[in-house]
């Protein structure tokens, strides 16, 4: 277990490690979010979906290795800006906009933040039933339940927007990471991580909108 802490401690070991894990849970999303978009199928759909995935012996595994990659992917990230911080307490007297920083860069640490207060939230109302009187099996009324609300609907919306300021540049830094870093694939690289982000934040947010304020829920 040396070798592995000291590859970790190294500039370039917590890169790969933050790059391979943030990859790994963006594939997470993908299966997820097209699992939640059975919402809109209706509730037996998605309720049988709910179900299968509560009855999958594989499931504790699955979540048991999601918490995993995400503590990787979080902690690291943290400690390298940490050791960055204290290496340089004092910031640049301008920060320029130029240089190929975006919106989603300088906001990284921030975001951040608020993608784990939004999983938490999110894991502890609808996988557990905080403030819910909804069992597991009525998954879809306790998901339409919650988002009666507007305060939760219109909250959950705009964690969104973290998730996909977040997504946008650690699509793109996680390739650039892995050496993935080329004139000629760069460009396409950054484009289509901001259409993931947009997509997936869109596509997400777009279940308590219509839940909520349009009529979804009735």
């Amino acid at each position: 277990m040396r070798w592995l802490c000291d590859f970790l401690n190294s500039s370039i070991g917590k890169k790969i490690s933050v790059g391979l894990a943030g990859l790994f849970l963006c594939g997470f999303v993908v299966p997820h979010l097209l699992g939640n978009l059975l919402l809109f199928v209706g509730m037996a759909q998605f309720n049988a979906y709910a179900h299968f995935l509560q009855a999958n012996p594989l499931t504790p595994a699955a979540e048991l290795g999601l918490l995993a990659l995400f503590l990787l992917h979080g902690t690291v990230a943290l400690w390298a800006r940490w050791q960055n911080w204290r290496a340089r307490p004092v910031g640049y007297d301008t920060v320029a906009s130029k240089g190929g920083r975006t919106i989603g860069s300088r906001t990284m640490t921030y975001t951040a933040f608020l993608v784990l207060a939004f999983l938490i939230l999110h894991v502890a109302m609808f996988k557990y039933g905080w403030g819910s009187a909804f069992h597991d099996e009525e998954l879809f009324q306790r998901v339409m339940d919650f988002f009666r609300n507007p305060w939760i609907a219109g909250g959950y919306a705009l964690a969104l927007i973290g998730l996909g300021l977040h997504l946008s540049h650690g699509f793109e830094s996680a390739f650039q990471t892995l050496g993935v870093n080329h004139p000629k694939y760069t460009p396409f690289i950054k484009v289509l991580g901001v259409l993931f982000a947009v997509a997936v934040a869109g596509a997400f947010a777009a279940i308590p909108i219509w839940a909520c304020f349009l009529g979804g829920a009735k």
